[in-house]
């Protein structure tokens, strides 16, 4: 009877904390607003439309998914990577990034702030010092105080975002909270997705748009089709106002033009759902812009494997019809230091 009662008293004790935690993660949660201005000026730099334009997009992974890692939530065993390892991708990056540092235009994804996963690595100062040239600019979409997931091994602490760099300054910057979310009590400790709009005045009168995106990876496509949806209407208002639109990121999704139905129906994890961009999301006119030669993106199921692991295209540029691409390259580096490969463009406005 005594072990019976002692039990019990477990029980309610277990229960009362874990209503506690979740009362205290509620409470907590970030919270962004529908819009939120980051950046305003009213003094911008002109962009001369007779001129190229460069940019890189890249998804670094928070320094944290190089190629020895298998991912839990992706059907993999790790929650992280070594402090060597991610310090180690940490300075490729950085090099990366300096090299790239004639660009335009670099938007990233997944920077960690202080986050456990990268060893509380406050990249995106690091990144600041490395780009003097640049203007930075940040869009938080992930911020909770402790994931208890796995409970053997918690994610804990994550606060990480986007990133704009610009070696024009803008009008203004604007994150944008894309709509949907999960249900209650696991949104608490997921992605608030977002884009962030960089909006610069031009030569002829008119206005650039520079959009970083990164879309919602863990859904069966609802959320995803929820942003979609929300997304082109902004594109459709902004380029029927006559403006150059030009969006790049990690879609975690695939262009129209390119089929993965094979990946979809034999993927090696549950969560991950590659779906596709509709054919007819938007007129035939705008350009879907990738390299077509090389995969952006490796599945974390697994440790990397060249030739066996899959790598699909999920990160690419998506550009009005007065926007002429001049070339576009994925650099290559054998997703040794991140999940995500760099996409490089040129482009010029009609």
């Amino acid at each position: 009877m005594k072990i019976i009662k002692f039990i019990i008293k477990i029980i309610v004790v277990l229960i009362i904390l874990f209503v506690l935690f979740v009362g205290y993660a509620s409470i907590s949660d970030y919270k962004p607003e529908p819009t939120e201005q980051v950046y305003e000026s009213e003094t911008p730099d002109t962009i001369d439309v007779s001129k190229e334009i460069s940019l890189m997009i890249w998804n670094i992974g928070y320094c944290g998914l190089s190629d020895d890692m298998d991912f839990f939530y992706d059907g993999g065993k790790q929650v992280r990577t070594s402090k060597e390892n991610v310090y180690e991708n940490f300075d490729f990056v950085k090099s990366t990034l300096k090299n790239n540092d004639s660009l335009d235009f670099i938007l990233l994804q997944e920077v960690d702030l202080h986050s456990k996963r990268s060893y509380y690595i406050n990249e995106l100062d690091s990144f600041i010092k490395i780009l003097p040239d640049f203007n930075s600019f940040f869009g938080k979409n992930y911020d909770v105080t402790f994931v208890p997931s796995p409970v053997t091994n918690p994610l804990g602490r994550v606060s990480s975002g986007l990133v704009s760099f610009a070696k024009y300054n803008p009008k203004t910057v604007v994150r944008y909270s894309f709509p949907g979310n999960y249900s209650w009590p696991v949104k608490l400790f997921m992605l608030d997705r977002c884009f962030l709009v960089k909006r610069f005045p031009t030569s002829d009168q008119k206005e650039l748009i520079i959009i970083n995106t990164h879309n919602s990876a863990y859904d069966d496509g609802t959320l995803k089709k929820q942003q979609m949806e929300y997304l082109k209407t902004f594109l459709l208002e902004e380029f029927n106002n006559g403006n150059y639109i030009i969006v790049g990121g990690d879609w975690n999704q695939n262009p129209p033009d390119i089929d993965y139905s094979d990946i979809k129906e034999n993927s090696p994890t549950k969560r991950f759902v590659l779906n596709p961009i509709n054919a007819d999301y938007l007129h035939e006119s705008w350009t879907w812009l990738y390299d077509p030669e090389t995969p952006t993106n490796r599945y974390l199921n697994a440790p990397y494997q060249k030739g066996k692991t899959i790598t699909p295209i999920i990160d690419f540029y998506l550009m009005s019809p007065n926007i002429f691409p001049v070339n576009v390259k994925t650099q290559n580096f054998n997703f040794k230091h991140s999940d995500h490969q760099p996409v490089v463009v040129k482009v010029m406005l009609k």
